[in-house]
């Protein structure tokens, strides 16, 4: 494998000055923050024309590898508790500790950001739904446009409404009524046809915390087409997916990815990680695994990755899905310990998120037909701004 590379920039802060005084009361931004990535982890996402989405709740950040000459850029996005996501092109939805936010891709505002300009997309915040503390997990689009998110606190598979702070849509069969008690830690969501198909949880309970007693082999993946397990006894499932005709799930507490067959529920394993793995997506033929420390305060423990594995990493392992190898990594080495979820954002190398700030006063979204009645002659500028408005259809 390629060796370690410090990253040249973190968090995106412009290096000191020769003559600054150097910060004594604080950590370095590099040491919060810090990561090194492989050689060739850079080239890796170009080559495979993408960049990487990845959320830590454990440090309340949402981060985004982009690829930077020979060097990965960390770019940090903060959010209260960001956990599941869900991108593309065009958008992207994020759950966090109480609400789900959404954002819409404008790239008439990308010239704005930088001279000379870089950004190949801008992210824009839109909406923000208030769905209220339910430790919201995966989340997707189905076909027709429709958000699917799995509620954990509530056991159960959702969507939303204009109303509703949440829109309950399945529970496993044996779970017996909504309630707020996490009973089986339902997590993870995988997408097959355009429809919501196959759900992990990380037990067959019915009572309040129930999973908690056997997370070492509790857990179980779920056809939601048919309501019937389709496989049992794994340990600590998370992020299923369909992909290459195949059903792919992170077995977490062995850290494993492993492929399980729908109709027979045989699993194989496919590749190993040095920590807890959560978080998965795919390019081509590579799966991208998010891992995870989990320290000995954190709930996930008496499994065997955390008893087998002492030196448990935290990152992001590229792995050859053909071989089960990895072939590149970004470990951080400071203050991110636990990774949830990883969203590949292919077409795209270098993208902004924006959330909060001036330019959410003067980017506008407009109807198509509306945009073409706009004058694009720059109106005169709020004197607290510093650039003309930029439109883009919705």
């Amino acid at each position: 494998m390629p060796a370690l590379r410090h990253n040249a920039r973190m968090n995106d802060t412009a290096p000191e000055t020769e003559n600054a005084e150097p910060k004594v009361a604080e950590p370095a931004v590099e040491q919060v923050l810090g990561s090194v990535h492989t050689t060739n982890f850079p080239d890796l996402l170009r080559q495979l024309g993408s960049c990487l989405v990845v959320s830590t709740y454990q440090a309340g950040k949402l981060v985004i590898l982009r690829p930077d000459g020979a060097s990965i850029n960390t770019h940090f996005r903060t959010f209260n508790r960001p956990m599941g996501m869900a991108a593309d092109g065009e958008r992207m939805a994020l759950g966090t500790a109480i609400e789900i936010a959404e954002f819409r891709n404008m790239p008439a505002l990308a010239k704005r950001l930088q001279d000379p300009p870089r950004h190949d997309a801008v992210f824009l915040a839109r909406r923000v739904h208030i769905t209220g503390a339910i430790d919201i997990h995966e989340m997707a689009w189905d076909k027709h446009g429709d958000l699917w998110f799995v509620n954990t606190l509530f056991s159960c598979l959702c969507t939303l409404d204009a109303k509703s702070s949440f829109v309950p849509r399945w529970r496993p069969r044996f779970v017996s009524h909504y309630a707020p008690e996490d009973r089986c830690h339902l997590n993870g969501l995988a997408m097959r046809d355009g429809r919501p198909r196959y759900l992990t949880s990380l037990g067959e309970t019915n009572d309040p915390q129930g999973w908690r007693r056997n997370k070492r082999d509790g857990g179980l993946l779920i056809d939601m087409a048919t309501d019937k397990v389709i496989v049992r006894g794994l340990s600590m499932p998370h992020s299923p997916r369909w992909y290459d005709g195949r059903l792919w799930v992170l077995e977490s507490g062995r850290g494993k990815l492993v492929t399980i067959d729908p109709k027979t529920g045989e699993k194989k394993d496919i590749a190993s990680v040095p920590g807890f793995a959560r978080g998965l997506d795919f390019i081509g033929p590579v799966a991208f695994i998010g891992l995870s420390q989990l320290r000995e305060s954190n709930a996930f423990t008496d499994i065997e990755i955390t008893e087998a594995n002492a030196d448990r990493q935290s990152g992001v392992w590229a792995v050859h899905i053909g071989t089960g190898n990895t072939i590149g990594l970004l470990k951080f080495t400071g203050g991110v310990q636990e990774i949830f979820a990883v969203q590949a954002l292919p077409g795209t190398l270098f993208p902004e998120i924006i959330h909060e700030g001036d330019y959410l006063a003067s980017a506008y979204a407009l109807p198509d037909e509306a945009l073409r009645e706009v004058a694009f002659t720059p109106p005169a500028v709020p004197a607290e701004t510093d650039a003309a408005p930029a439109y883009s259809t919705r």
